[in-house]
């Protein structure tokens, strides 16, 4: 997960319980756990409507490599004719 061992967890635990008391800290497990369902439905309601294709195209360079690569695997083409 991120690094953290029984003990670690064990210490978060205990001073959330000190801070927020017994009768807080269901709510605030129910609150965080909505929140990162909610987060997670966001994200996939966004691959779903771009796709990654969509999202890698828009990123700076991608077109240009893309355009390269083409370029180079027409070379390989001509290459692997001139060659027979």
């Amino acid at each position: 997960m991120f690094g953290l061992g029984t003990p670690e967890l064990i210490v978060i635990l205990t001073i959330a319980f000190l801070l927020f008391g017994g009768k807080k800290l269901p709510e605030i497990g129910s609150g965080l756990g909505k929140a990162i369902r909610s987060f997670k439905d966001g994200l996939d309601t966004v691959e779903d409507t771009t796709g990654m294709e969509g999202i890698a195209k828009k990123l700076p360079g991608v077109r240009e490599v893309t355009a390269v690569q083409d370029k180079i695997d027409k070379a390989k083409d001509i290459g692997k004719l001139l060659t027979k």
